[in-house]
């Protein structure tokens, strides 16, 4: 029995000092947990928007504990900016912006909606003035409308919105934040610590994870696939008035064309990728196809086949109404269609100038002329009248009728009076027009 107990006592003191030699190593906190990495990368835009709700449906599939936004944008447009804060908004899961280069503008505003804001050194935030597509600054209604959402952005975290103002405000002066008045306010990671604006700085994703208490977690990171970077491109408000007069000027180009060659497929192309562009960002759906499909067959219908003006009509409303409908903004649509309708009017008015006719243009734009040249001829000329008497019928006034070898013809005088029963010669004739001189008696 006693040997026993010095066995149990040797074993709990070999535990003992392993114990010491080798502690069990402490469980972390972000043990078990999932973290979603989403870039907000390039310009904002609707693209974007439809990248980032993919990402927060599938972190809200998969039971994510944490979302954590990779921001390196140089801003974008306030629409879409607007819709990504009510979709970070409307989600449970809290939301971190690791600022990796810049947040600028509209950066800016999405780093403010999240939770908690993290930057990298030598990374930038700010600068979130609202212009328009010509580089200018935008209408007072849609400054304040921006610096309403800005500051609400700063309050919705307890930050102090004068800042966030000052970003979108020159008139706002921070001389101590290189901010004097006329000047934006843009806040480096030190700055923006300083000024509760950033929670921390971290060089990298691990340091990222230790400020959260997640690390150990699980890590996922979000991919845009090739066609969500195709609609990121066809769908930006500058690419899309491109596409629509690339389409447009490749039909008309083969309309010049017999057959169907590069340039229908270069228009047709352009168009489809409008279409597949909107189709995968979540704004167009088979009605569209079926839409322009339709507005397709009318205008063949109306080349082909020229019914007044009737099917040309109802297939270019078809394919407007089909691009509307498969469009985010009206309001931007209807611009770029009138930008492309402008460069097709004008290359349509310099290849007829240039150009001619050609092709099925000749089925839709009358083109020939009845002229001698090409054998058309209305009426003959009585050449063979020429320097033949005969006797005038009526009065010429300077018209009338004469009879000449047997044939009673309508004649006119060569501008003078002629009374009836006088002798007349055929001096010209041109088609119908026979005209005559009075001849005395003796010739």
């Amino acid at each position: 029995m006693k040997s026993v107990r010095i066995s149990i006592y040797s074993i709990f003191l070999l535990t003992a000092f392993l114990l010491l030699l080798f502690p069990p190593a402490a469980q972390s906190d972000g043990e078990g947990k999932l973290v979603y990495y989403i870039p907000v990368e390039q310009t904002v835009e609707r693209g974007l928007l439809a990248f980032m709700e993919r990402s927060f449906e599938a972190a809200a599939e998969e039971g994510a504990d944490h979302i954590v936004l990779e921001v390196d944008t140089p801003g974008g447009f306030v629409d879409a900016a607007g819709r990504i804060a009510s979709l970070m908004n409307n989600t449970d899961i809290p939301i971190t912006a690791f600022v990796v280069n810049e947040a600028l503008s509209a950066g800016a505003y999405i780093s403010l909606i999240a939770d908690n804001i993290v930057m990298m050194p030598g990374t930038d935030m700010g600068s979130a003035a609202v212009i328009d597509g010509a580089g200018n600054a935008a209408e007072e209604k849609s400054q304040s409308v921006w610096l309403a959402r800005m500051q609400d952005a700063a309050e919705k975290n307890d930050r102090d919105p004068k800042y966030a103002l000052a970003m979108a405000d020159n008139s706002i002066a921070l001389p101590e934040y290189r901010a004097g008045e006329g000047e934006l306010l843009t806040f480096n990671a030190r700055e923006a610590l300083e000024a509760g604006y950033a929670e921390a700085i971290a060089n990298n994703r691990e340091e990222l994870l230790e400020f959260l208490e997640l690390e150990g977690a699980i890590e996922r990171e979000m991919e845009v696939s090739f066609a969500e970077q195709i609609a990121r491109i066809v769908t930006h408000p500058i690419v899309v008035p491109i596409l629509l007069s690339v389409g447009s000027l490749g039909l008309v180009l083969e309309l010049y064309s017999p057959g169907f060659g590069i340039p229908g497929l270069m228009g047709i192309g352009a168009l489809l990728l409008y279409f597949f562009g909107h189709t995968v960002a979540g704004f167009a759906g088979w009605e569209t196809y079926i839409l322009f499909g339709i507005g397709i067959v009318l205008v063949v219908i109306e080349i082909l086949v020229p019914g007044f003006g009737i099917f040309g009509i109802l297939g270019i409303g078809a394919i407007v109404a089909s691009l509307v409908l498969g469009s985010y903004s009206t309001a931007n649509i209807m611009v770029s269609i009138l930008i492309a309708a402008v460069v097709t009017i004008v290359a349509v008015i310099l290849l007829f100038k240039y150009a001619g006719y050609r092709g099925p243009m000749k089925r839709v734009i009358l083109s020939d002329s009845t002229n001698t040249e090409k054998g058309y001829i209305s009426n003959v000329t009585r050449n063979e009248l020429l320097g033949v008497t005969g006797e005038a019928l009526t009065v010429l006034r300077p018209s009338g009728t004469a009879l000449i070898e047997d044939e009673r013809l309508d004649v006119v005088s060569e501008g003078g009076y002629i009374e009836q029963g006088r002798k007349v010669k055929v001096i010209s004739t041109a088609g119908s027009r026979i005209v005559v001189r009075e001849v005395s008696d003796n010739g």
